[in-house]
C-alpha cells in the first residue's frame, strides 16, 4: 500500500485561510535583513506567505500583516513587485 505524501500548508496574510505552499507567494526576509520575493520557496529566512490574488494582497498591505510577520519594514519596491505578481481581477 502506498503511502499518502502530506501536502504542506501555510496560512495567508490576507484571508487567513490554509493553502497549498505550492500556490501562494513567499515573501521572506532574509538573514542579511533585506526583504525579498521568494520565487523558489527554499530561500533561508522568515517567511510569510500571500495568496496571488489583489484582494489578499490588499488586506495584508493595510493591515501591515506583511511586516509583523517578517518583523521588519517593508518598501514601496517590494510592494509593486507584489502587486505585479499578484491576478488583476
Amino acid at each position: 500500500m502506498p503511502k499518502v505524501r502530506k501536502i504542506p500548508e501555510r496560512m495567508c496574510l490576507g484571508c487567513q485561510e490554509m493553502k497549498p505552499k505550492k500556490t501562494l507567494i513567499r515573501v521572506v526576509r532574509t538573514p542579511e535583513g533585506t526583504i525579498e520575493i521568494d520565487r523558489t520557496g527554499k530561500r533561508s529566512g522568515r517567511g510569510a506567505y500571500i495568496c496571488p490574488s489583489k484582494e489578499c494582497l490588499d488586506k495584508a498591505l493595510k493591515g501591515k500583516r506583511i511586516e509583523k510577520a517578517l518583523k521588519h519594514t517593508i518598501n514601496q519596491e517590494i510592494k509593486d513587485s507584489l502587486l505585479e505578481r499578484v491576478d488583476q481581477p
